[in-house]
This record gives structure tokens, C-alpha cells and sequence, in this order.
């Protein structure tokens, strides 16, 4: 962490940041669910196990929080909610149907799951809605993003760490994909959500949310559509046109507006980095996202 001096979980300078402020992280958290649903172990791990159903927009909340903490958080932020992660899915069990026999959620295999599953979803959206991501920053991307692996269990050597390797992973997984009755209904549920008792004064808007639901749908891999064929076919470059449009629409949205969308907590760490950086000589004043404007870093000495 160069230049950092352990202010955040990962600095600035990090290809993470690049990815992590862009708002269409929004579609790929969602591409991130659907594609995760895909393995019948973790999606019952979901369903036997969470409140989903109840609240969805609470668990891509939760997700907000954890991917937030253990990038802008301070390192003993990331630490800890780590910790609490660790915690909550060492006491969780899955039970297979299938077979009768009963999984622990902190399986490796289920974790590895899960985070490229979630990480892939926002590389590949956010490069695809138009970020200038390199080859070369999408290595360093899944590189970095080994760190948030170690945070919820898994061996840093153990997680692929380049697009090439990732792509790997996922050929090799195909085999043991498929569309359970949960998967499907999880993914429907996306598409057209029922809202929490406290958002229920949001359901005239929630036809609004069909659409954004359908855009993070036709973003997974053609593979994974076929797979569930929930969907009519499109045309990906419609696809792509939308996405690039939903970036341009929701970055010009004011932090203070977009993060009415995250919890109290979560604005609370916000503000707390933003003040560690701004401390530090950093140019804070046009809030986060602006940190990825090397001109807004400070200057740093060697050594």
C-alpha cells in the first residue's frame, strides 16, 4: 500500500478504487447474485439461510457495506468485518436435499464461489459500461481482490488472480452449474422484487425497477442465460448501449444523493475515510470517486 500509510483497506491508487466508485457496481452486485445462483449448493446456502426474500435490497446492502469497508474502510475495519463475516458463516450449515448430507457455508469451494462469481460480475460490467479498464488493470484488479478473499476465509494463493486464470476457473465449473428450482425463483424474485415493509410507500416506482433488473440479467454470460432462459434473446449491443448509458446516468448523481442507497453505517465509514483522506493531503473536496483523478492524490517522496 505505497503511498497509502494504511488509510484504507486499498488505496486509492489501486485498481480497485477504479472499480469499486463506479455506480454501475449496482449491475454487476445484481449480475453477481444471478450468477451465484447458478451453483445449487451455494444458492441453497441463500435460501436456507438469509432473509432474502424479505429484503433483498438488505443483502445487496450488506454486500455494499463489506465491499465498501474492505476497500475505503480503515485496515482494522476491513479486519473486523472479516471477522464477522468469518464468524456468521462458521455457524451456518446447508442442507442438501439431494443427497441428505449437510455442508458447512464456510466450505472453500462455496467461498471461491462466491467471490469470483461477485468480482467477475464487476470487472466485466463496469469495463463493459464503458470504465477505462486495461487488460493489464483487470490483472491487477483480481489481484488485488485476492485480499478481500483472505477477509471472508480463503488463502490468497488459492483465488485467481488474473482474467486468464479466472476464465479458467469458470470453464472448470461449468459442469457442476445448473438451474434448480431456487436459482430460478431467486433470479425471477430480481427481476421483479417485492419490497421490505419500510419501502412499501416505493411500490407505485417499482415497475422503474423491471428494467434495471432485466439489464443486470442480460449482462451474465450467454451461457448462464441459456442456462436459465428466463428472458427473451436481445441484442448484446443493445445491451452494451444501455449499460453505458445507465453509467453516464448514475455517475452524475451527487455522492450525497447516491449514497442515500447505502446504510447509516456504511455513510458513516464513508465519511470517516474521506476525512482520514483529506487529513493525509489528499483532495477530498469533490468526494471519493474524485480520487481516482491522479491529480487529485497528493504528491509523494520516495521513501
Amino acid at each position: 500500500m505505497a503511498g497509502n500509510d494504511g488509510l484504507t483497506a486499498q488505496p486509492p491508487e489501486s485498481v480497485t478504487w477504479l472499480v469499486h466508485v463506479d455506480r454501475t457496481m449496482w449491475v454487476g452486485g445484481v449480475r453477481g447474485l444471478m450468477l451465484q445462483a447458478l451453483h445449487p449448493l451455494a444458492m441453497r446456502g441463500v435460501w436456507q439461510n438469509s432473509n432474502f426474500r424479505e429484503d433483498p435490497l438488505g443483502r445487496l446492502r450488506r454486500t455494499a457495506d463489506f465491499v465498501g469497508r474492505v476497500t475505503y474502510g480503515s485496515p482494522e475495519e476491513a479486519e473486523e468485518i472479516g471477522r464477522r463475516v468469518r464468524a456468521i458463516h462458521r455457524a451456518l450449515r446447508i442442507r442438501d436435499p439431494d443427497t441428505g448430507k449437510i455442508h458447512r457455508v464456510d466450505d472453500p469451494e462455496l467461498l471461491l464461489w462466491v467471490h469470483c462469481a461477485e468480482v467477475m460480475s464487476y470487472l466485466e460490467v463496469v469495463r463493459r459500461a464503458g470504465a477505462p479498464i486495461s487488460d493489464r488493470q483487470a490483472d491487477r484488479y483480481l489481484a488485488e481482490q485476492r485480499r478481500s478473499a483472505r477477509y471472508v476465509g480463503l488463502h490468497p494463493d488459492d483465488v485467481p488472480g488474473s482474467v486468464r486464470e479466472m476464465n479458467d476457473y469458470f470453464d472448470r465449473m461449468r459442469p457442476v452449474l445448473r438451474v434448480i428450482p431456487e436459482s430460478a425463483a431467486a433470479v425471477r424474485f430480481l427481476l421483479w422484487p417485492r419490497l421490505p415493509e419500510n419501502l412499501r410507500v416505493l411500490s407505485p416506482a417499482k415497475p422503474v425497477y423491471f428494467p434495471f433488473g432485466a439489464l443486470c440479467y442480460y449482462t451474465l454470460p450467454g451461457w448462464a442465460r441459456r442456462m436459465y432462459g428466463l428472458l427473451p434473446e436481445v441484442p448484446q449491443f443493445t445491451v452494451t448501449a444501455a449499460l453505458r448509458a445507465f453509467r453516464l446516468t448514475m455517475n452524475t448523481i451527487p455522492d450525497f444523493v447516491h449514497q442515500r442507497m447505502l446504510d447509516e453505517s456504511t455513510r458513516a465509514m464513508l465519511r470517516a475515510s474521506r476525512e482520514r483522506l483529506g487529513a493525509a493531503g489528499y483532495d477530498v473536496s469533490q468526494g471519493l470517486r474524485a480520487l481516482v483523478d491522479p491529480r487529485r492524490r497528493p504528491a509523494r517522496t520516495p521513501g
